[in-house]
């Protein structure tokens, strides 16, 4: 996802570098590419960790600003991704409906999250020699 998409949607959550000094403004995006385009990324992550807070793809969406086709369409393209399920669903209707994160979609966003602060740490480590020489932006 583009740091803002057409659609409206509020930009995916960045991982900053430091708490404090001027890595503190530079921020890390990751986003891991299989075969086919296929991609998890900062946008998905936030999705699922908003489906999960909210017990609803609907409910989710409107949370991040998007549409819910927008929301149904990278969940998914998730979907197809892993051969055991991410979430589970139930129809609307007079009783509603709603989604659920299974223990599988649970531990991908988790692992997803865990590799992000590595990348993040690893990056800060990298950059910190640099520092001093970053222009105040």
């Amino acid at each position: 996802m583009k740091s803002k998409e057409k659609s409206g949607t509020k930009p995916a959550r960045r991982k900053t570098l430091a708490q404090q000094g001027p890595l503190s403004r530079a921020s890390l995006r990751l986003r891991i590419v299989f075969p086919d385009e296929r991609q998890i990324g900062p946008g998905k992550a936030d999705l699922l960790e908003a489906i999960g807070r909210t017990g609803s793809i609907s409910s989710a969406a409107r949370d991040l600003g998007m549409s819910y086709r927008r929301a149904w369409l990278l969940v998914d393209e998730l979907g197809k991704l892993f051969k055991r399920p991410i979430l589970t669903t139930a129809a609307g209707g007079a009783h509603g409906g709603g989604a659920e994160l299974t223990d599988f979609g649970r531990a991908l966003i988790a692992a997803y999250r865990r590799i992000e602060d590595r990348a993040a740490e690893a990056a800060r480590a990298e950059l910190v020699a640099f520092e001093s020489d970053l222009v105040d932006v």
